[in-house]
């Protein structure tokens, strides 16, 4: 495992490494890209050099460098700053002869790469080490210790003679090596421990090399190990050999059974410690990482072929993987998964997907706090819906292994599922909209099993609330609720397509408050001339909410009338404070299912069909006509020949 065959490799699939130079006039900067590039001390350099290449065989790892020198002069600062920009490393110098130079990289030159947002490894170089007074000899690590400490982005720091050639070819490749293998994804200098996210990776790894699931890599697994990672196998000297370095350091690093988890991580941070960083670096592309530690784009679908009113679901492979997964980690079978149940999940993946908004607080949570398996396959069915790449990736990292293309699948269209008046969709997403304080939020916290509150709060942002409905004869749809704030309506609608990805609409108010009744009213016909005009109709539901407080005058009778002349059904009451909800979320699901049954008719809308159905029929009596008159032509010209002819 110790052994590498560099040069066979391009790292991170790059193309070259761009190096810039920078530092105080008179610190060696031109002097040391010359002596680098040439092999020789040049007696005259120019101001500035232009940009100069080092061929892609000067390194072991063959990625060509462009080496970048930068100007001194006040007036070229600018142009200085775009390089540094551009740059994926920069080398700063200093002369070790000059100790102002040195002051300057923490004064000036460190200060001025942050206020640019240069975000790449930088290398520390003392140039004209020759030039050092023999009595002010002081070590490196003495003199840069605090910088370091202050500016983390430093790499390295090395000193070089270009007059007597020392070190002149480790500082570049120091530079090369810090884009290639970078130690910030991996390695915590501060606590020089492994960081979260590469710990992650490397325990899938090991997980993945652990063929038969006995928590250890035996010797012919670390051997297999080995050839997949460094096209070498490992002579039995050197496994019992890399087994006896792991178990004087770390006991339970070995066990019979062979390197344990512990041990395989030891061995990486003892790699890492000793500055071979290419062996962990060679270890996690080999597996699809990137620098960032996640898996290249390249193994995870990032678009699906599909139309704005389609959508993408869950196979019933996928589910049936992710309840054996649930069943695997819910250790005591309670169909609770805690927390750090969950965690466990995703342990090998850079980090849990439902730790932020939308999904953080969007599925109903158990008495303990824990997810039950239909709250858990609720998530995986709300980010397939929101972000379907994203359960790629996640699928993959949790050790999804069939073909990636068996665990989802794109729906039909919701335009053919209102002509076919049926859908075929096992996920629904409903758009919750309603004036504030109308009991809309209260609606989705009934949803997810929370207990009533009466403080109220507005909601600012979109909200997503998602859990499993009953239907009758056993079956289990999943309902999507997205709260629409009413502040972000207007916003909302101002994207064409944005309500192809509505299977239905509710309209929330409260049945107390006539301001709030006409305010709902306004916002269903924007909804509706929305739809009739971008073609994207949506069926429609109206909730009354606060069934348990007094309606306002003539609110039966207003909402009767609006909702028959716009041809959908009448308002359902519900009270989320008495738990009485006449079964809204299982009429929701079925109002989707039958999506033709509930679009609602404007009298703009109406107009217009009116007036197509005008002009189709002006249209056909038009053809009736022409075709009455060609026939009539027709019959005179037989008529017109048979007289001639009988005469």
């Amino acid at each position: 495992m110790a052994k590498t065959q560099a040069g066979t490799v391009n790292p991170g699939g790059r193309t070259g490494v761009r190096i810039v130079v920078a530092g105080d006039p008179g610190t060696g900067k031109s002097s040391l890209i010359v002596t680098a590039a040439a092999e020789t001390f040049p007696t005259n350099v120019p101001p500035v050099l232009p940009p100069t290449r080092l061929p892609e065989d000067f390194y072991p790892d063959r990625v060509p460098i462009t080496l970048i020198d930068s100007s001194s002069r006040e007036e070229d600062k600018g142009r200085v700053s775009e390089e540094l920009k551009r740059a994926d490393v920069v080398v700063l110098t200093y002369a070790c002869d000059d100790h102002r130079t040195l002051d300057r990289l923490s004064t000036y030159w460190l200060p001025e790469l942050r206020r640019l947002e240069v975000k790449v490894p930088v290398i520390v170089v003392g140039c004209k080490l020759d030039l050092r007074e023999e009595n002010l000899q002081v070590s490196l690590e003495q003199v840069m210790a605090p910088i370091m400490q202050q500016f983390r982005e430093i790499e390295t720091c090395i000193e070089c003679s270009a007059l007597n050639h020392i070190q002149i070819p480790e500082v570049f490749y120091y530079a090369q090596k810090a884009v290639l293998h970078p130690t910030g994804p991996l390695f915590d200098q501060e606590t020089q421990t492994l960081k979260p996210r590469c710990v992650r990776a490397l325990k899938r790894i090991f997980i993945l090399c652990d063929h038969d699931r006995d928590g250890a890599l035996s010797d012919a697994e670390l051997n297999d190990f080995q050839v997949k990672c460094f096209n070498a196998p490992l002579q039995p000297s050197e496994i019992v050999g890399v087994k006896r370095v792991v178990q004087e350091k770390l006991k339970e690093g070995v066990n019979e059974r062979g390197l344990t988890l512990t041990g395989f991580l030891f061995l990486h941070a003892l790699f890492i410690e000793k500055g071979r960083l290419e062996t962990t670096w060679t270890v996690l592309r080999k597996f699809g990482y990137n620098n960032d530690i996640k898996l290249i784009d390249e193994l995870i679908p990032s678009s699906f072929k599909r139309t704005a009113d389609q959508s993408v679901e869950l196979t019933n492979e996928a589910i049936d993987f992710l309840k054996g997964i649930y069943e695997l980690f819910d250790s005591d079978f309670d169909n609770n998964l805690r927390l750090y149940e969950l965690e466990d999940i995703f342990s090998t993946a850079p980090e849990c997907p439902w730790n932020e908004a939308p999904y953080k607080y969007a599925a109903e949570k158990t008495a303990l706090g824990g997810l039950s398996l239909d709250a858990f396959l609720s998530e995986w069915a709300l980010m397939t819906l929101l972000e379907p790449a994203r359960t790629m990736e996640n699928l993959i990292y949790i050790g999804y292994t069939l073909d990636l293309s068996s665990a989802v699948r794109v729906t039909r269209r919701r335009r053919l599922d209102r002509k076919k008046q049926q859908s075929d969709r096992n996920v629904f997403q409903c758009f919750v909209f309603g004036p504030k304080n109308a009991g809309k939020s209260a609606l989705l916290n009934s949803f997810l099993g929370s207990s009533f509150s009466d403080s109220y709060t507005s909601t600012t942002e979109e909200r997503f609330a998602v859990n499993v409905v009953d239907q009758p004869g056993g079956i289990k749809k999943t309902l999507v609720l997205r709260e629409v704030p009413e502040d972000g309506v207007k916003r909302f609608l101002s994207r064409k397509e944005s309500l192809a990805a509505c299977d239905m609409a509710l309209f929330v108010y409260d049945s107390s408050d006539e301001l709030s009744w006409k305010r709902t009213t306004e916002l269903l016909r924007e909804v509706a001339s929305h739809g009739e005009d971008t073609g994207y109709e949506v069926p429609c539901l109206v909730v009354a909410a606060k069934d348990d407080l007094v309606s306002f005058p003539m609110a039966i009778q207003d909402s009767m009338r609006i909702t028959q002349d716009m041809g959908i059904g009448a308002p359902i009451p519900i009270s989320s404070k008495l738990g009485d909800f006449n079964n809204v979320f299982r009429r929701i699901v079925s109002a989707a299912e039958q999506p033709h049954l509930s679009i609602p008719e404007t009298e703009a809308g109406r107009s217009r069909k009116q007036y197509h159905r005008l002009i189709n029929r002006s249209l056909m009596c038009v053809s009736v006509g022409a075709a009455v008159a060609i026939v009539g032509l027709a019959a005179y010209r037989v008529y017109a020949a048979r007289k001639n002819s009988s005469s």
